[in-house]
């Protein structure tokens, strides 16, 4: 999940290479909301290339911020 990914690269040093695809889809989908500045493969390009997430931008550490208020709530992201 994208947001997940958000959170494990929350205090990673950047640049940051992404190697794994599922990362590179999540960082995809970051980027496109963005949550984060990242240089990453087209999506046609061939297997096994690698990414570099460039930083997480404002946006992306307000919303780590929201979520980590959440789960000190006890509110999860569905509401329940």
């Amino acid at each position: 999940m994208p947001m997940n990914f958000l959170r494990r690269i929350e205090h990673a040093s950047f640049p940051l290479a992404v190697h794994e695809e599922g990362d590179i889809q999540c960082a995809a989908v970051l980027a496109a909301a963005q949550l984060i500045e990242a240089n990453l493969p087209d999506p046609g390009a061939v297997p096994g290339k690698s990414g570099v997430v460039l930083r997480i931008t404002p946006m992306g550490r307000a919303e780590l911020s929201r979520l980590s208020e959440q789960g000190k709530s006890g509110v999860d992201f569905l509401g329940v």
